[in-house]
C-alpha cells in the first residue's frame, strides 16, 4: 500500500470508523485521539512519542509503524483485538496505571 493510502486508511479508521463503532460498544474510549494513542503505542511497543520524533505522529511515523497502527485499528474494529486490554497497556506505558 502506498503512503497516501496508508494515511487515508489511518485517518478514516481513527476519526470515523472507530468513533462510530464506539457508539454501540462498551469500549473504554470513544474519541479519535484515544484510538490514535492506543494504536500508535501498540505499533511502537511503548509511548509513541518516545519512538516517533515529529508531529503529527501519523505523518512522522515510518511506513512499518503506521502499517502496524492501521492493523491494530482494523483489528479493534473487526473485534479481533481487546480494546480494554490495549487501552490498559497504553495507559500503563504512560505511567497512568500501576
Amino acid at each position: 500500500m502506498d503512503r497516501t493510502a496508508l494515511e487515508a486508511d489511518w485517518l478514516h479508521l481513527t476519526r470515523v470508523a472507530l468513533p462510530n463503532a464506539a457508539k454501540t460498544q462498551d469500549w473504554p474510549v470513544h474519541l479519535d485521539h484515544c484510538f490514535q494513542r492506543i494504536c500508535l503505542d501498540h505499533a511502537c511497543g511503548g509511548c509513541w512519542y518516545d519512538h516517533i520524533p515529529g508531529r503529527p505522529a501519523y505523518k512522522s511515523a515510518d511506513d512499518e509503524t503506521l502499517d502496524r497502527a492501521v492493523k491494530c485499528a482494523q483489528d479493534i474494529l473487526a473485534g479481533k483485538a481487546n480494546i480494554q486490554g490495549l487501552n490498559r497497556m497504553s495507559l500503563y506505558w504512560r505511567g497512568k496505571l500501576r
